[in-house]
């Protein structure tokens, strides 16, 4: 008989604890814009979810621009990182694996994403270039030497791409030796 119930109970104990910890960690609810907020919000449903819908952007439309007009850069992350070989007499002796993000104008993100292939071909060839060149041997985290790296990737993304481009910053960087 106890060992029917023994299971039982842990059951009943756990489901009592996920609903306990459900409880606990739902998030908060919307904090009132004003001092009869709930009431305003029960009484006027149909114009708050009006200006909700104003407030959030549908997916491809820009979010509304700060009051001075103009909106801050956008950041495009490209959406694989970059595995550059390091080559030494004919033989691969490491390997450097690069995450990027773009720094672009407002609202380009989306034209950033439609020529994203022939933008990783232009800074892979980059990237080649300067792994052949020897910039990922010895201390290749060096300022100077990612400071030349990233001014190499920032003049092949604006020819690739045009002036959109501001500035390539390298989120990630690693190299694995063999």
């Amino acid at each position: 008989m106890i060992r029917k119930l023994i299971p039982l109970l842990l059951g009943l104990i756990g489901l009592g604890i996920g609903m306990g910890a459900g409880l606990f960690l739902r998030p908060e609810a919307a904090p009132a814009a004003d001092a009869g907020g709930e009431e305003a919000h029960s009484a006027q449903p149909e114009e708050a979810a009006a200006h909700d819908a104003a407030a959030k952007p549908e997916h491809g439309e820009e979010a509304p621009k700060e009051a001075s007009g103009e909106g801050g850069p956008e950041y495009v992350k490209m959406s694989n990182q970059f595995v550059i070989p390091v080559v030494e007499q004919g033989k691969v002796v490491s390997m450097v694996i690069l995450a990027l993000t773009l720094e672009v104008g407002p609202g380009t993100t989306e034209a950033i994403y439609a020529r994203e292939p022939k933008l990783r071909d232009a800074l892979l060839q980059v990237l080649f270039d300067h792994a052949n060149s020897g910039g990922f041997d010895g201390s290749f985290t060096d300022g100077a030497n990612l400071v030349l790296l990233r001014k190499a990737l920032l003049e092949a993304a604006q020819t690739t791409i045009g002036s959109n481009v501001s500035d390539v910053l390298i989120s990630d960087i690693a190299r694995q030796d063999s």
